[in-house]
């Protein structure tokens, strides 16, 4: 008897050459080529859960059984649209911006298909055609991939808010995707298509030319050669969740809470001494490396060293703060964060140099947490929830490594200005981290993250201290 062979419509990536392109247009899915993952839940839940909360998430989940069943039995189109709405509906417009902004570019870059890129990089002119709902991509997609049309799934709003519909026409699958590539381009069609599954091929059969991306097991493109670099991200969760994932977060978060709250408790309640044990006992982990600095002899009127204790927050007006300092230091040792905020990717922002003209004492410390579920720092939340979060991860882990004091030739008493000082610590500070440093500032930040410049307004002066957030 004769064997049937199936043949795909298609050749494959492989087969696509990347030399002169420069002036041609790409067209890509994005979910299963672009990206290795086709699957959106992952994406639908950090929206959920960052502009939502848990509750959000938890809505989620209950109706993603029902997508399910729709997908496989009724229609794929079916399925997103319950996905859509369980995300979305009631959410501001604004709060899916944001997370879109601030939250989920972390999680594509860290799932782009090598092979795709190689190509899709190559052109022009490039395009990208999605499932999911545009404002959900399209922030990626412009920023950190120089994507110049970003087609995808709209949403019905009705007045600032979300209503969870979809606009015409509807999911982008199959022969909308079709629908959708035409009214984009009209009778010029883009030169190559591509995509990865069959819902793909009625917008691939339009292109001059068709690849089809394979979904085998690929290791992700390396984050360093995506055109633009990742520094800020604004995401809780640590990880990208999965179903399963999702569901532990949901029942782990009333327990985590409570647990937090104690950690929280014997850390500012028990006695100095028993605080490391305590830790010890409740999971937390707090790591010290190299040797400490001796404390500081005001008798001996010896100002202090540079180092991690209790200080007052910042006025950020360089003269005032620099005559606080000075203050603080005849009182003994300070600590001075000279990013001026906290970067959760393995880089360093630039150093404030004040701290190198007001002391020749200085002991550079690294300082670096290590979490398995939530982030403990945010630049869009609720910034009260920090501690919390922090002390939610089952095991949470503060590393300190004291280097060595800086020598008096790399002060700015040996003749070195305060930037070069500021910048030799960011140096020595990032070989010990692994990191990298950058030009950047907390300025930066915030405009990448929340639109604004992160100045929080003053407020009336208090005599009580403060602990300077980092």
């Amino acid at each position: 008897m004769g064997q049937i062979v199936y043949y795909d419509p298609f050749p494959t990536i492989e087969k696509c050459s990347s030399n002169g392109r420069e002036n041609q247009t790409v067209i890509a899915d994005m979910d299963g080529t672009l990206l290795r993952d086709r699957s959106l839940f992952p994406y639908f839940a950090l929206l959920a859960f960052e502009a939502g909360g848990v509750l959000r998430l938890l809505f989620l989940l209950l109706l993603s059984p029902i997508a399910g069943l729709l997908y496989c039995f009724v229609s794929e189109a079916a399925g997103i649209r319950v996905l859509i709405f369980a995300t979305v509906v009631g959410m501001r417009v604004t709060e899916v911006e944001s997370v879109a902004r601030a939250v989920l570019p972390k999680f594509y870059a860290t799932d782009i298909h090598p092979e795709t890129w190689r190509v899709f990089s190559a052109f022009g002119r490039r395009c990208v055609i999605t499932r999911k709902p545009r404002i959900m991509a399209e922030p990626f997609l412009k920023e950190y991939l120089g994507v110049d049309n970003v087609i995808g799934t709209e949403i019905c709003m009705w007045r600032d808010r979300a209503t969870g519909l979809v606009s015409r026409p509807g999911v982008l699958v199959e022969d909308n995707k079709a629908d959708a590539l035409r009214k984009a381009f009209g009778e010029k069609m883009p030169e190559i298509g591509l995509g990865s599954m069959e819902t793909d091929y009625p917008f691939m059969k339009l292109c001059q030319e068709a690849y089809v991306v394979s979904q085998k097991n690929v290791k992700p493109l390396n984050r360093h050669r995506l055109p633009k670099p990742i520094v800020f991200h604004d995401s809780r969760l640590v990880q990208q969740p999965t179903p399963l994932t999702a569901l532990f977060i949901v029942l782990w978060i009333p327990f985590g809470f409570i647990l937090a709250c104690l950690r929280i408790a014997a850390g500012s309640l028990l006695p100095m001494p028993w605080v490391r044990n305590a830790f010890w006992a409740l999971g937390v982990r707090v790591i010290v490396k190299g040797t400490p600095p001796p404390p500081a002899q005001q008798s001996a009127n010896q100002s202090g060293f540079l180092s991690p204790i209790k200080t007052v927050r910042l006025t950020r007006d360089r003269s005032k703060d620099a005559v606080m300092i000075k203050e603080l230091l005849r009182e003994g040792d300070l600590v001075i964060c000279p990013e001026g905020t906290t970067c959760r990717e393995p880089f360093l922002l630039r150093f404030s140099s004040l701290f190198a003209e007001l002391t020749d004492q200085i002991v550079p410390v690294a300082m670096e947490n290590h979490m398995t579920m939530f982030h403990g720092t945010t630049a869009t939340g609720w910034k009260g929830m920090d501690p919390f979060y922090f002390f939610m991860n089952p095991s949470p882990i503060y590393e300190v490594t004291y280097l060595n004091k800086l020598p008096a030739k790399l002060t700015c008493t040996g003749g070195k200005s305060s930037h070069e000082v500021a910048n030799y610590i960011q140096r020595i500070i990032a070989s010990t981290l692994s990191y990298e440093c950058t030009t950047l500032t907390r300025t930066d930040k915030y405009r990448a993250l929340a639109g604004n410049d992160g100045a929080v307004a003053s407020k009336p002066k208090v005599a009580k201290r403060k602990i300077m957030g980092c």
